[in-house]
């Protein structure tokens, strides 16, 4: 498809086919976080940085994606839940692909908890969507996850793995992971998956080093990416560390030179 081919061609990088994305939705999750009280400055700064694309619910295009610095893509959340919800786990569609168009996205990404009590409403959502995407020549992101009563831990190996696939079976262009803690596993999870694989940034890090160790295996692995929020518009400088993430994904910079770029 022309149009996905042209889409996708904003929100990765032509030479290196990796993408840096700052996903800023955690605006509906958990409400105003520190680093995205004001949007339009955050999307700023990060696109400064390099990063590739911004994330985040039909609030970033309204409120924070008229940019005054360097162009960024634009992926619009489809899915939605609270932390004061009795089942957060539970994701319901907010938006629509259509709308995405109108508003010019680049993308639009769903958020799929494999194992979660509703896996059945979402993964329908997610064909639903799927399917929309490949009418109208829209990329699609799938943001798998694996939490729920069977699940023991999300960075379980074999659960990221099956996550990963269930995404390229359903029609995903991408698709967003937890990393599985070891570049052996990460191999495993490419190895399976037929579709770029990015992993997602967690919980903030105040180990710098270690964020970006985490970054060079996957790199390193294969992997086609990353998607760091919090680490990346909740650090005191996120232009040096939008750079810096930048650099190790789609330059190949050592930890070493990652850090020297926060540190300058």
């Amino acid at each position: 498809m022309i149009g996905k081919n042209i889409r996708l061609e904003r929100i990765i990088d032509r030479q290196t086919r990796k993408t840096v994305i700052v996903p800023m939705d955690h605006g509906v999750t958990v409400g105003p976080i520190a680093g995205i009280e004001n949007m339009r400055d955050m999307v700023n700064a990060v696109a400064e940085g390099g990063a590739n694309a911004v994330l985040g619910h039909i609030g970033l295009p309204l409120h924070g994606h008229r940019r005054y610095g360097h162009d960024i893509g634009l992926i619009l959340h489809l899915s939605g839940s609270t932390v004061w919800s009795p089942d957060p786990n539970a994701k319901v569609l907010v938006n629509t692909v259509e709308n995405a168009l109108r508003f010019g996205a680049d993308c639009v990404s769903v958020h799929i908890n494999i194992g979660a009590d509703n896996e059945a409403k979402m993964l329908s959502d997610f064909g639903a969507v799927s399917v929309k995407c490949m009418e109208w020549g829209m990329p699609l992101l799938a943001m798998m996850y694996t939490r729920g009563k069977k699940i023991k831990s999300e960075s379980d190996p074999e659960g990221v793995r099956h996550a990963a696939r269930i995404a390229a079976e359903l029609g995903a262009d991408i698709v967003k992971v937890t990393y599985p803690g070891s570049a052996k596993s990460f191999e495993k999870v490419i190895s399976g998956c037929p579709i770029p694989v990015v992993i997602a940034g967690g919980e903030k890090m105040s180990d710098e080093a270690a964020l970006f160790k985490i970054i060079k295996d996957a790199m390193d692995s294969g992997g086609s990416g990353v998607a760091v929020g919090r680490n990346a518009f909740g650090h005191a400088s996120p232009v040096k560390m939008t750079r810096a993430i930048t650099a190790l994904v789609h330059q190949g910079a050592s930890i070493e030179d990652a850090l020297r770029i926060i540190r300058e």
